[in-house]
């Protein structure tokens, strides 16, 4: 098993580009299922995730070719309706795949996603929406089977909460769909988005784009014919790439990104005291002498990313002062706290709220990922702490960042990836 030595304390300098999101990413593999035409696909991030969800494709029937740094995905002919246990177990992900192999064959099984409990996880919406647009869903032996023989319907669709995999999932359902869906309390992420741009130039009638309440008015059933794509900037990996340079007092530049896709990131690093350059594609960060402390508080976009919480406390870590994160999206968020006080961080929990008191450095040590931003999190620590630091269980890492420890390494990281 590989795990990460980072030997903390050295300068970073000159560019690291980002990679294609693979929040972004997922979606678009699992919307050319609704295509008749074969897709290409470029800025496709190389990442576990992503080729779980190739592998899955084509164990539906598609087939998917790399060409000239581009993916070329062609679902035309497929004939598979189940997404099983031993690809849904390792990508939650997976559950996108509801929403069009049921629009487009009226029919499909998807294993419940690992750990999943129907009432207590966001899985439960999507199924919801389903059964409001004319499917019949039976939960049996791990299982959704879900059957709409005679097609979906447009409907109302009305979310308790925002949830992205579930408004992605309806708004792929609607657009094959008869007749016209709304989707009320929509996810406005950028992925989102940029799903529904790819959608509306497929010729799907999309109004409202980038709201909280869209209106698709679907094909009936036909297929579409999806135009060649590329995957936006990963929002999270440039944000995780800002902290690594904060946290080692570093002046480095981050490219290859959106930067209005990060303003409430951005706007946190200023707050702390950071000096950002912003152009149009690229983010320098330079350093300052005082880390001052923050509070944040996740919410959906455009407030602060949950997925960016982890990181930010990495720094808060070495803020002078007291800072307060409070989780308010997902449960079990914080299991990053103890490698971090491993570490020598000094973090009181009280439910879903963090108090970190600042402190001039942390120590390197043996720390071990729990979940793939936890683990971002533990490499800011080790580039910031004084000696060694060896984080274990990388694989969890492996699922969302392209290369990253060749990335940071190529802007003066000391960063190895080792065999256990």
């Amino acid at each position: 098993m590989d795990y990460l030595q980072i030997n903390g304390g050295a300068k970073l300098h000159g560019n690291v580009a980002v990679s294609g999101s693979k929040n972004a990413a997922l979606p678009i593999l699992a919307a050319t299922i609704l295509a008749k035409n074969s897709v290409r696909i470029a800025n496709l991030p190389r990442v576990a995730d992503v080729r779980t969800f190739l592998k899955l494709i084509e164990l539906l029937g598609g087939s998917c070719a790399h060409c000239e740094g581009e993916v070329v995905v062609s679902a035309d002919r497929l004939c598979g309706t189940t997404a099983t246990y031993e690809i849904v177990k390792t990508m939650r992900a997976s559950i996108l795949t509801l929403g069009p192999l049921l629009a487009r064959f009226g029919e499909c099984r998807v294993s419940l996603p690992g750990g999943c409990a129907i009432g207590a996880r966001p899985v439960d919406l999507h199924l919801k929406a389903m059964e409001k647009m004319g499917a019949m869903i039976e939960i049996a032996e791990g299982y959704i089977h879900a059957k709409a023989p005679k097609g979906l319907n447009g409907t109302t669709i009305v979310f308790d909460k925002s949830t992205v995999t579930g408004s992605e999932n309806v708004i792929m359902a609607a657009a094959l769909a008869r007749g016209k869906t709304r989707i009320v309390h929509c996810a406005k992420e950028p992925e989102v988005v940029q799903l529904c741009e790819i959608l509306t130039q497929s010729g799907v009638e999309i109004e409202g784009i980038g709201t909280s309440e869209l209106e698709i008015d679907g094909s009936g059933g036909e297929l579409l014919e999806l135009p060649p794509i590329s995957v936006i900037p990963d929002r999270i990996e440039a944000g995780t790439y800002l902290c690594a340079i904060a946290m080692t007092k570093s002046r480095a530049t981050v490219s290859n990104m959106e930067p209005k896709h990060i303003v409430a990131v951005t706007d946190k690093l200023t707050e702390m005291g950071f000096d950002l350059q912003i152009q149009s594609d690229s983010i320098t960060i330079s350093p300052t002498e005082r880390i001052n402390p923050i509070e944040i508080v996740t919410s959906e976009y455009p407030g602060f990313p949950t997925d960016m919480q982890a990181q930010f406390m990495a720094l808060a870590a070495c803020a002078e002062g007291g800072s307060i994160i409070e989780e308010r999206l997902f449960e079990n968020r914080f299991m990053h706290v103890g490698e971090l006080v491993r570490m020598g961080a000094k973090i009181a929990l009280k439910g879903n709220t963090a108090s970190i008191t600042g402190m001039a450095f942390l120590n390197g040590a043996d720390v071990m990922a729990t979940d793939l931003r936890a683990s971002s999190a533990l490499v800011i620590a080790g580039l910031g702490a004084k000696g060694q630091t060896r984080i274990h269980r990388i694989y969890h890492l492996d699922r969302g960042y392209e290369r990253l420890e060749e990335k940071l390494g190529g802007i003066g990281a000391d960063i190895a990836r080792l065999k256990e």
